[in-house]
């Protein structure tokens, strides 16, 4: 039984991260090794991967290259990394696309189905998959919305898909608080990512978020953080 007095939670924990070969994933499995925790990574671009695993050891990094899109992938990606650590703590459902074309009237729908792709369906069957499994350990799910998914935009698509994200946060941190899961729905503002044809120095970084998440998993277990909202200082 978990010390309900205890100021945070420290102990070691298995995380699955999606979309782990750049950007927030990249930075975020570096920062929870880092800060004493074990990861599964997963993403598409195995050579990304495997030079997490060979940055970060082998003995705390697990990867997985498969399609978040494609349901039957992500559950072979969870049964391994359950066969591997014989548990898992968090999921973080992090893997995410933009549009190139804006608007609906003038936008792409050969896009527009890659983007639902992503920020939806794979958001979908990573919680169908992980579920079972973080309900063994009360554990935690955090996905990554957008501040798109709080405000209106001109016929976004994207933003339209974020704003089921957020939705989809709130419901699941309800559905999960029955069995006392939690559930962190992150919200950041523009960061600087490959998601940008031009570098934004003056925007968030990857590490700005991955310091979210580790603050999400390392609050006391009294305490569910059922949002993080980051944004620009300039």
């Amino acid at each position: 039984m978990r010390d309900k007095n205890e100021q945070g939670d420290k102990r070691e924990k298995i995380i699955l991260i999606t979309g782990a070969s750049s950007g927030i994933g990249e930075a975020t499995a570096r920062t929870l090794v880092n800060a004493g925790h074990k990861v599964v990574v997963t993403a598409r671009r195995k050579e990304r991967l495997d030079a997490l695993v060979e940055e970060l050891g082998s003995d705390k990094v697990l990867a997985i290259a498969a399609d978040a899109t494609d349901y039957d992938q992500q559950a072979k990606v969870v049964e391994q990394a359950i066969a591997h650590y014989g548990r898992l703590d968090v999921a973080f459902a992090n893997a995410g696309a933009g549009v190139s074309q804006a608007g609906t009237e003038n936008g792409d729908p050969q896009e527009w189905k890659r983007v639902v792709d992503i920020n939806i369906n794979a958001l979908l069957w990573t919680a169908h998959a992980t579920l079972p499994y973080l309900r063994e350990t009360q554990g935690h799910f955090i996905l990554t919305s957008s501040v798109a998914g709080r405000t209106n935009h001109a016929g976004s698509i994207y933003s339209s898909t974020k704003w089921f994200a957020y939705g989809f946060g709130q419901n699941l941190a309800r559905e999960m608080a029955e069995w006392k899961g939690r559930c962190t729905t992150i919200t950041p503002g523009m960061v600087n990512t490959a998601f940008f044809d031009e570098p934004k120095p003056d925007k968030l970084d990857p590490q700005d978020v991955a310091d979210a998440v580790l603050y999400a998993i390392s609050a006391s277990p009294r305490a569910n953080i059922r949002e993080v909202h980051l944004m620009p200082t300039y």
